[in-house]
């Protein structure tokens, strides 16, 4: 990727946030940054140009964090690890930081995806940008003002 340094200039330069809020699983970061072309990475960099405010808790931050150290999942990553830590400060320097005060378990099959889910309820984000849609669908509660769309899904309804 050979504006990761655009990216991150304009992440700290930047104006205020224009979009709506949404929720970043952890599988469009990873395939972010594991390829500088498709959905992912676009959304990714309209977070970065404010166009979109992902939201982010302790629990994903954790995360991200823990997915950044696997250097097995970045072997044919176009980024060197000291870009993608680069790429990854940025996101979180336009992210809004937002506490959980009431758990919504269990509800989805997968429990490693209800943190997502009670993150997104509680930053009251319009959407979950995930690659992941058929856990999130099967939940056993309903947030009918929440929605799950792909990447690719996201960034046709916002264009």
């Amino acid at each position: 990727m050979k504006t990761v340094r655009k990216h991150v200039e304009n992440a700290i330069a930047g104006d205020s946030i224009s979009g709506m809020d949404i929720v970043l699983d952890t599988n469009v970061l990873v395939s972010a940054l594991i390829s500088d072309r498709g959905a992912s990475i676009e959304v990714i960099r309209r977070c970065l140009q404010r166009r979109h405010q992902p939201c982010i808790s302790l629990a994903l931050f954790s995360e991200y964090q823990d997915l950044l150290g696997r250097s097995d999942l970045y072997e044919r990553c176009p980024l060197t690890a000291s870009e993608r830590q680069e790429l990854f400060n940025a996101l979180m320097s336009v992210s809004r930081m937002t506490d959980i005060y009431y758990l919504w378990r269990p509800n989805l099959s997968d429990e490693t995806d209800n943190h997502v889910l009670e993150l997104a309820v509680a930053a009251r984000a319009g959407i979950i940008v995930t690659h992941n849609l058929v856990d999130f669908t099967r939940s056993e509660l309903r947030f009918p003002e929440l929605r799950i769309m792909t990447p690719a899904q996201f960034l046709k309804e916002t264009t």
